[in-house]
């Protein structure tokens, strides 16, 4: 089975992950805030609270959207957060998730979602329920 959870001895997974706070996120994608809390709302993106502060997303969520010329949500993430969620996944075992390098993508999942390799992830991802 893929590495679901790391261990306490290992380093955080986040530490190294650039995190953006709703406002942030809101201004790269020309929302109001409230939109954004939705998409957390709908799992369209996922957020975690480091050190107690206010929800964070990972920045590799927002990416350039070609067919607006702005920003947008990474194509497929919705989807992969679910089925993350479905398989007993929380929030942050979710971003360490698509943040750790993956033996069977040959990269991380957020990458390959980046790189628009979806059914791939979503393959890498399904062994985790079982």
């Amino acid at each position: 089975m893929t590495d679901a959870v790391p261990s306490t001895e290992e380093q955080d997974p986040l530490e190294n992950i650039e995190l953006l706070s709703i406002p942030e996120v809101a201004q790269a994608l020309g929302v109001r805030d409230r939109e954004v809390r939705g998409m957390i709302s709908d799992k369209s993106v996922v957020a975690v609270r480091r050190g107690g502060r206010a929800p964070t997303i990972p920045s590799a969520f927002v990416v350039d959207d070609p067919e607006t010329g702005g920003k947008g949500i990474v194509s497929g993430l919705r989807g992969s957060i679910i089925q993350l969620s479905d398989a007993g996944y929380a929030d942050e075992e979710i971003v360490a998730w698509l943040f750790r390098d993956n033996e069977e993508l040959g990269s991380t999942p957020i990458e390959a979602l980046v790189g628009l390799r979806t059914h791939a992830v979503r393959r890498a991802a399904q062994v985790l329920a079982f």
